[in-house]
């Protein structure tokens, strides 16, 4: 029994050795992680359509649902009613002036009809005077009525302008009635369910961009030297039972300041206190989850 029991012994060990061998062919281990997005309600009302499920995929800015949205729908369509008819009434200037420029030309040319027979003294100069009178009253009209209705079109313009801002901001809100995904990804939780009243600010869901997954490891101060951002490295996904699979990443940052070793984070020198963290970009090809473990090789 006792040699039994010291052959178990030896077994352990050397498993325990091999296993320390494998993990000390690493740099460092981390997790990966992503990045991760919540998506609030930015606006107020009850909730329409939100047909979304845990796990589903959606691409950047593809609609999951929307938030009742009908008296908006209604203001705008009383604004661009009112745009309309202020249109209506707007005035015509070619067809008001038309009147009295038509009488200005008009005594215009009796007036030069007047001066021709004058010179041959079949006309009198009161006529003439008259003629000139009634030329200056016709231009002051004319220069009134004209000034009269720029101004009108001008104030026209203006609150058509005020309106058709108005029937913009109403837009604005009209589409952030729409709950939409900010990135492409996978959603990882939902926080609310059709019919429950929205209000902005109130989380709706979570996505996380899994299609590019970030590898977070830490590496002690000796290492540093040996590492820079943009560098390309190797990292091995941790699946169970001495099974990795090896992936290309890139470095993307590198702490500034060190950090004492995370509880869940080994390093290749269990000895060192203080470590650095840093990021590697990972292409995830479908296998890679949040959480999970691996290792970072340096090439």
């Amino acid at each position: 029994m006792k040699r039994y029991k010291i052959y178990v012994l030896l077994i352990l060990i050397a498993g325990f050795s091999s296993c320390r061998n494998t993990d000390s062919d690493f740099d460092a281990l981390g997790t990966f992680e992503t990045t991760e997005v919540i998506v609030s309600a930015e606006a107020a009302g009850k909730i329409m359509a939100f047909n979304l499920t845990e796990g589903q995929q959606l691409n950047e800015n593809e609609i999951a649902g929307y938030i009742d949205s009908t008296q908006l729908h209604l203001k705008k369509q009383q604004l661009l009613s009112s745009i309309n008819a202020l249109l209506s009434r707007r005035p015509d200037l070619k067809k008001q002036l038309g009147t009295l420029e038509q009488q200005l030309i008009t005594a215009r040319n009796e007036k030069k009809r007047v001066e021709s027979l004058l010179k041959s003294n079949a006309a009198t100069t009161k006529q003439l005077d008259d003629l000139n009178a009634q030329i200056a009253v016709l231009e002051r009209q004319l220069a009134a009525t004209k000034s009269t209705l720029e101004s009108s079109l001008q104030s026209i313009s203006g609150e058509k302008e005020a309106l058709e801002i108005q029937a913009l901001q109403l837009e604005d809100q009209l589409q952030k009635c729409n709950i939409t995904s900010p990135i492409s990804g996978t959603v990882l939780v939902k926080y609310a369910e059709k019919g429950e009243l929205a209000a902005p600010g109130k989380a709706l869901f979570k996505i996380g961009d899994t299609n590019n997954m970030i590898f977070r490891a830490y590496i002690t101060a000796d290492q540093l030297t040996q590492v820079k951002a943009d560098q390309q490295v190797q990292i091995f996904a941790d699946f169970g039972k001495d099974e990795y699979k090896s992936y290309d990443g890139t470095i993307t940052w590198i702490s500034s300041k060190s950090e004492f070793t995370p509880k869940t984070i080994q390093t290749r020198d269990e000895r060192a206190n203080l470590v650095y963290a840093v990021k590697v970009k990972v292409k995830n090809d479908g296998y890679l989850k949040i959480g999970q473990y691996g290792f970072l090789k340096i090439k």
